[in-house]
């Protein structure tokens, strides 16, 4: 029994361990795209990614970004259904409830403080904290319902809401709040001196969440690596040749994309998606990538990257909260000594010393996130450490 125990744990500790490297991946690439976005507010742009208007080292350096949030929310469905093996379907209900009510509560405090720097703040941001802990309540309801009933509503939801973007509504309507908060992008009033944005449309990041939970007996301690590898690996090329097929067509799931008589603008159009909501052209790809690169860090999870990587993704929220309030007080230092170099902002000149700068920062924290990851596995007993 023990050699068999013991083979069951390392098997586990290496499902872990890549699930935390990918996550920890995208999360640099986030921090890539919130140094950009602290320290080249001066390069104004209505969209990141418009193939038609944006220069290439900024759309590419956005593009890349794109992986995080699909990818982390499909993790946390993928973690949720791990986390409800070693406990009851209602003890998880109850922890996704209270964590996603807790990332609720972060998203209105803290986290809109750090990018706002206002208290009380004009605007609430409603952005990816929110969705997921939105998304985790949705999920602490829904997990009860068989497997295949989730997978059928996480695919309906992902491929069929687009289905739904001619449906506009203003404030007049009595279903503008609730509509707002599933699927249009809207400022909604709630006093005369607050509104809250909703950034985040939360309805097709429940039907990723869904398909993460899901996904979740592929990583069950009785399937063998190589099938979960080769599982992996062909749902997520099968999403990637779909996602090409698909957009190839031009009728379905995004904008239009163009050609521009130029072979890197036309293929930036092919490429540019809507991530507010996520498009059907979004998410594919996005999450066809994160499955393939998922069964690359279970297959390299030996080599040294995999394991601090995993760093990151061990404390996500800690990484999170800090890395933000990192770059709002490095700005704020910016401004204090240099004064606003660009206009009314200080930045920078250009974006390779967006790179530099967010591989410097990534090094910085990499130390207080190792820490603080050892600090919530020895105090297992300190509850709210979980949440982080």
């Amino acid at each position: 029994m023990a050699p068999a125990l013991a083979a069951s744990t390392a098997k586990n500790h290496v499902r872990m361990l890549a699930i935390d490297a990918l996550r920890g991946f995208v999360m640099l690439l986030m921090l890539v795209d919130h140094v950009r976005e602290t320290f080249l507010l001066h390069r104004q742009v209505t969209d990141p990614i418009d193939a038609l208007s944006v220069t290439p080292d900024l759309y590419f350096t956005r593009l890349l970004s794109t992986l995080c949030a699909p990818v982390f929310i499909f993790l946390t469905g993928l973690s949720a259904w791990l986390y409800s093996q070693k406990h009851s379907a209602g003890q998880t209900s109850l922890f996704l409830l209270k964590r996603g009510l807790f990332l609720v509560f972060l998203e209105l405090t803290f986290v809109c403080f750090a990018w706002n720097a206002e208290f009380p703040p004009k605007t609430l941001w409603l952005q990816v904290i929110w969705c997921i802990g939105i998304c985790m309540i949705v999920l602490a309801a829904l997990l009860h319902f068989k497997r295949r009933w989730l997978i059928v509503l996480g695919v309906a939801i992902v491929a069929g809401h687009n289905l739904l973007d001619g449906v506009v509504l203003g404030p007049d309507s009595p279903f503008f709040v609730p509509w707002s908060i599933l699927h249009q992008r809207a400022f909604i009033d709630i006093t005369e001196f607050t509104r809250a944005r909703t950034t985040y449309p939360v309805l097709p990041w429940i039907g990723v969440i869904l398909l993460g939970w899901a996904i979740g007996p592929w990583f069950g301690k009785d399937v063998e690596p190589a099938v979960r590898l080769r599982r992996l690996f062909t749902m997520g090329l099968g999403l990637l040749l779909a996602f090409v097929f698909i957009r190839y067509l031009n009728v379905y799931g995004d904008k239009p994309w163009v050609q521009t008589g130029d072979a890197l603008r036309t293929f930036m159009s092919f490429m540019s998606a809507t991530k507010y909501p996520p498009s059907l052209m979004f998410l594919m790809p996005t999450l066809g990538i994160g499955l393939m690169l998922l069964a690359l860090f279970e297959k390299a999870q030996e080599r040294g990257a995999i394991a601090l990587l995993a760093v990151y993704g061990g404390a996500p929220m800690f990484f999170y909260l800090l890395h933000l309030y990192v770059l709002k007080a490095l700005y704020l230092i910016a401004v204090g000594v240099w004064g606003t170099n660009q206009g009314t902002y200080f930045g920078f000149d250009d974006l390779p010393m967006v790179w530099l700068w967010s591989v410097l920062l990534g090094v910085a924290l990499f130390f207080p996130t190792r820490w603080f990851a050892g600090f919530k596995q020895r105090r297992r007993d300190i509850a709210i450490l979980k949440y982080f």
